[in-house]
């Protein structure tokens, strides 16, 4: 399948998620599915994930310039609130127009966050070197690996020098029955079984992206891959991984990625 073709599909599939359950679309448990996130709840699991990130990037020595953000995937604003709380100004970018909605009608109130449509694989609103930080969380899993490279590489061209790119996916697939089936299942039939067994409203693409996979995307843009972070995560069939990268164009191609525990 083509690129373009693989964004429209996004682009329609977390539409129509966007439309039918934000929330539970953005952190799927199935206790919050139909409405049932409490709003505050549902920002203060954003909260914490920007606080565990922000101490890693501390304890590495990594964006010590806080001046610009990018929150890649925003969805509703979960995370680009938090993300102000450290930086001058936030934007916050989705390719869900009703996704984009929710985050307006949520933080409306909050002047240091802007949120920015994008159906590109290029973020060309956003000239090179425009930011300190791009996060993107649960994100890059949703869409093939060319799709997930294009991104990565567009998160280096935008990244001021001294600046981090973190990205939170899954790193593999658990032994667990659903863990297993999302590994080894064609992508069209996980789909089929989501809408019609489970009764999503939209079909969501689950892929891995071990260090190594996200080491070979970013090296030939002057990306290095400083460390690679267990994290809890969430929905309990992955194990996750906060991949921290910098743009390093006098790199070693083969300097041993840290692992913090």
């Amino acid at each position: 399948m083509s690129a373009s073709r693989s964004l429209a599909g996004l682009r329609r599939d977390w539409t129509r998620l966007g439309e039918a359950d934000p929330l539970w679309a953005v952190c799927v448990e199935p206790a919050r599915r139909g409405g049932r996130w409490d709003v505050q709840e549902f920002l203060a699991s954003g909260q914490a994930e920007i606080t565990g990130a922000m101490a890693t990037l501390e304890r590495l020595g990594l964006c010590t310039g806080r001046d610009d953000a990018l929150d890649f995937g925003c969805g509703a604003g979960r995370l680009t609130v938090p993300l102000a709380a450290h930086f001058r100004a936030v934007t916050g970018v989705d390719i869900s127009p009703s996704m984009l909605a929710q985050a307006r009608a949520l933080h409306a109130d909050n002047q240091r966050c802007r949120f920015v449509h994008n159906d590109s694989l290029k973020l060309s609103t956003f000239d090179d070197g425009s930011f300190d930080l791009v996060y993107s969380s649960l994100v890059l899993q949703h869409m093939p690996t060319d799709l997930a490279g294009a991104y990565l590489a567009e998160f280096i061209r935008v990244l001021r020098p001294g600046g981090a790119i973190v990205i939170l996916v899954p790193e593999a697939h658990l032994r667990t029955p659903r863990g297993i089936v999302y590994a080894r299942a064609p992508r069209r039939l996980i789909g089929l079984i989501q809408r019609k067994v489970f009764g999503y409203p939209a079909p969501m693409q689950m892929h891995v992206l071990p260090a190594d996979l996200v080491r070979r995307l970013i090296g030939a843009h002057g990306g290095r891959l400083a460390a690679s972070v267990p994290h809890a995560g969430y929905g309990g069939h992955w194990r996750m991984t906060e991949h921290f990268i910098v743009k390093d164009r006098e790199r070693d191609a083969g300097q041993a990625v840290s692992r913090v525990p």
